[in-house]
């Protein structure tokens, strides 16, 4: 089965489709804005690396999400609540870690079926 590799680095890759699954890496907003600014911008992303990859938010299979602080939970779901209000939720799973940059609050991973 073909495997085809959307915004490929030295690093990694910034979606990776294998059949009809879509796999995205973690995906943040920009370094030191707020939760909800961080949250928008990812999604946002998040929706264009999916139509890249043939698919979109209503084909979300699962989202991983990590916030740095658990504090900023109910800020970062008024986001997601609003983003994903005009589809089918996914599975969702929310936790706690220390990202890779001090700055980042929010890092969402998505794994998609395609459209």
């Amino acid at each position: 089965m073909t495997i085809t590799r959307i915004e490929t680095g030295p690093r990694m890759s910034e979606a990776v489709i294998h059949g009809d699954t879509v796999y995205l890496a973690g995906q943040v907003g920009t370094p030191g804005d707020s939760v909800t600014n961080q949250t928008q911008e990812t999604l946002a992303e998040i929706e264009r690396l999916l139509a890249l990859a043939g698919s979109s938010k209503a084909h979300i299979l699962r989202a991983t999400i990590w916030l740095a602080d658990m504090a900023d939970f109910a800020e970062m779901n008024a986001v997601w609540d609003a983003w994903i209000a005009d589809v089918a939720a996914p599975t969702r799973a929310t936790g706690e870690a220390k990202l890779a940059d001090t700055g980042y609050k929010v890092e969402i991973i998505i794994t998609a079926a395609r459209a």
